[in-house]
């Protein structure tokens, strides 16, 4: 029986799972007296259980950087700063894909360490692109003359549409959440949903449940449909662009234009953290920077099927070959990607103007209305702040 043991929470997909039990295993070879236990749920799963049970339940938790501000105000986690070098954080910090480290600082600590970066990116089928012999799209316009003629698919389950939403403000001159209306002024957030609605319009209706695992998994099947030619935003999943993984490879790059600038989507990710009930913090601490490091993200970590923080990652020539380019070919999305705000009743908000961005798009609440809505519902999420 191992003298210490460590049990951690991660969530059901080979890029969420995998990875971790593949650098639990080597840390446990590398020391014999800790045995870390990893349990994985699905994403809604996952979501849905309270931060604070899975603080008191578990030892490692595996995050995104939403859920940052209400677990340290709570005191549900461990700051790394407390436990890890300087020189360490200085090079995760260095080593960033985008704004993934800061994401997860609040107050000036920092609260997990990047394992994993992501946002919207797109992706295409080459062998459908060559079949149909059609051009992917550079601008909005384009985009909306292929889903047209059918060649389109979209991530457009309820939280995707709520990113996508932010992504469209951003583009129409208006920074997501930088004044108090919250996503921004009601008008631009009912052009925003006016333009979504459009694009969807020429889509399948199923889009509207399938989120971007299951969009992958559409895209990568054998059957190669029309519509799995091309996607123009989903969170972005490595796994689809190596040889072997699905029935067919993805390729993925950068986003459309939208009024002459590139498209900038919102930040996704995951990262390590430490619960504040664990009664082994020094090992859970060392797990983590082993983890986070460098080395073990271009190595086992990426070879589990993961999808790395760590920019050496990114930029690493063999990683990149064995994923299609899809490091290098996304890279310039995630740095210049969106990050969602640090606020308490932010996850308040996201959960419930969710549904509201789906129902707008989908036709089922006009998008004045929505917009209206989605302001007091931030309005409201705000007074948890105070």
């Amino acid at each position: 029986m191992s003298a210490v043991e460590l049990k951690g929470i991660a969530w059901n997909h080979t890029r969420g799972f995998l990875p971790v039990v593949a650098t639990a295993q080597r840390y446990e070879e590398l020391h014999p007296e800790v045995r870390i236990i990893w349990e994985k749920r699905s994403l809604q799963a996952f979501a849905d259980m309270p931060m604070n049970e899975l603080a008191a339940r578990y030892d490692l938790i595996v995050m995104d950087h939403p859920h940052t501000s209400m677990a340290a105000s709570q005191g549900l986690l461990l700051p790394f700063n407390e436990w890890l070098s300087p020189a360490f954080l200085d090079d995760q910090a260095n080593n960033s894909v985008g704004q993934s480290h800061v994401s997860y600082q609040f107050k000036g600590k920092q609260w997990t360490l990047v394992t994993d970066a992501a946002a919207p990116v797109s992706t295409w089928r080459p062998d459908l692109v060559e079949k149909y012999n059609i051009s992917l799209p550079q601008t909005w316009e384009q985009l909306l003359d292929l889903a047209k003629s059918g060649y389109v698919s979209l991530a457009a389950y309820p939280i995707d549409l709520l990113m996508h939403t932010y992504m469209l403000v951003e583009a129409l001159g208006h920074p997501p959440f930088s004044t108090e209306e919250g996503i921004g002024p009601e008008e631009l957030v009912a052009v925003a949903l006016e333009h979504l609605r459009e694009l969807t319009s020429y889509c399948e209706e199923e889009c509207f449940e399938r989120n971007p695992i299951m969009t992958a998994e559409f895209m990568a099947s054998e059957a190669g449909e029309r519509r799995a030619t091309y996607c123009p935003f989903a969170y972005s999943y490595s796994n689809y662009s190596r040889l072997g993984y699905a029935q067919r490879v993805l390729y993925a790059g950068d986003l459309v234009s939208f009024e002459g600038k590139l498209l900038r989507s919102t930040l996704g990710g995951a990262g390590l953290a430490v619960s504040a009930a664990t009664k082994q913090p020094e090992h859970c601490m060392d797990y983590c920077r082993f983890s986070a490091s460098s080395g073990i993200q271009r190595g086992i970590y990426f070879d589990a099927g993961g999808q790395p923080g760590h920019r050496s990652a990114w930029l690493d020539i063999e990683l990149n070959r064995r994923s299609s380019n899809f490091f290098a070919a996304t890279l310039p999305v995630l740095d210049r990607a969106i990050c969602r705000p640090q606020h308490l009743g932010y996850m308040r908000f996201q959960d419930a103007a969710s549904p509201l961005a789906h129902r707008a798009v989908r036709g089922q609440l006009k998008s004045k209305e929505a917009a209206r809505q989605l302001r007091q519902v931030w309005l409201s999420s705000n007074s948890v702040d105070h």
